[in-house]
């Protein structure tokens, strides 16, 4: 017995330190990637996505962490951080749209958004509602005062401006239907050459740090509440029936390679961030004590016993 358990912890310190310099070694830890990726990538040609998950688990994850999981604490506090952060670096760039974006890629873009069929159909939702002639209505109204007049012919003149005013839009409306796409073009055109010679910092002082902080709280509100509805967790369903459908009987590889991930992408990951975590955790002096912890329950179990048998 004491002999076996000196060859349990020979081995168990052979194999420490092997994997310990397997890991902490440049070499020998880029060649440990690639040959488990390679390794991986084969295994995962032979696997599909429903072989290897079902839609149910996914489900189940999705609702956790996006219907059950609590948005309150440091969440919605750090969002507002970081947006807070971003408008001073926003707020004193002296940088120019023009800067960000040439002037024909943002009249291309402007052409390009204008053709959209949902910004087509908001403008002929705009032009055809009531709502439209009811605003042009109200706007000339208050511009006509006829507080000064005789009651009766105050509301005559109010009555006679409505109906002019109430016909005149829906005609301009109507009479401009047909040349909706361009008027949306133009109107964004003009918007965006205004603001050319503005910086950045000139256009973000229309937004004041208050006013983040509303922003952030409307959003999470409306997420909180939102998120709770059945027509949400319907839609999160369905999203995922969406990939299964898609995907269910693709390899993984080959998903991963629809991802837009491929070996190289996943060889590049692991030597940017194992190598300094790695070495971090060695440098405290929790490498070591981690891999015994992890290979020393064989060299005391039965398992390691019996393939050795009695040792003399």
């Amino acid at each position: 017995m004491t002999a076996e358990k000196d060859l349990a912890a020979r081995l168990l310190d052979a194999q420490v330190e092997f994997t310990r310099r397997q890991l902490t070694d440049p070499d020998e830890f880029a060649a440990l990637v690639h040959d488990e990726i390679t390794h991986a990538l084969d295994d995962a040609s032979q696997i599909t996505l429903s072989e290897s998950v079902s839609r149910d688990l996914i489900k189940a994850v999705a609702h956790k962490y996006a219907i059950a999981f609590p948005v309150e604490g440091a969440i919605p506090e750090l969002v507002g951080r970081v947006a807070a952060r971003l408008y001073d670096i926003t707020a004193a760039e002296d940088v120019g749209p023009a800067d960000l974006i040439g002037r024909k890629q943002l009249d291309d873009l402007t052409d390009d958004i204008a053709q959209l069929g949902l910004s087509q159909r908001l403008v002929q939702r705009l032009l055809d509602s009531p709502a439209t002639v009811d605003t042009f209505v109200e706007v000339v109204q208050r511009s006509v005062d006829s507080s000064r007049l005789p009651s009766g012919l105050g509301r005559f003149v109010d009555g006679a401006v409505e109906s002019v005013v109430r016909h005149g839009a829906a005609f301009v409306l109507r009479a401009n239907r047909s040349d909706s796409d361009e008027l949306l073009a133009d109107t964004m055109r003009d918007l965006s050459r205004a603001g050319t010679g503005k910086s950045v910092g000139d256009l973000s002082s229309l937004v004041e740090p208050g006013d983040l902080e509303d922003v952030v709280v409307l959003v999470f509100e409306f997420w909180r509440a939102f998120r709770d509805t059945e027509y949400f967790a319907g839609l999160l369903a369905a999203g995922v029936d969406e990939v299964f459908d898609t995907y269910g009987d693709t390899a993984l590889d080959d998903l991963l390679t629809d991802l837009g991930i491929g070996y190289d992408d996943l060889v590049e990951e692991g030597l940017r961030f194992g190598p300094p975590v790695i070495a971090d955790l060695d440098r405290r002096g929790l490498l070591e004590p981690s891999l015994r912890r992890r290979f020393a329950p064989f060299y005391a179990s039965q398992e390691f016993r019996d393939a050795v048998g009695s040792v003399d």
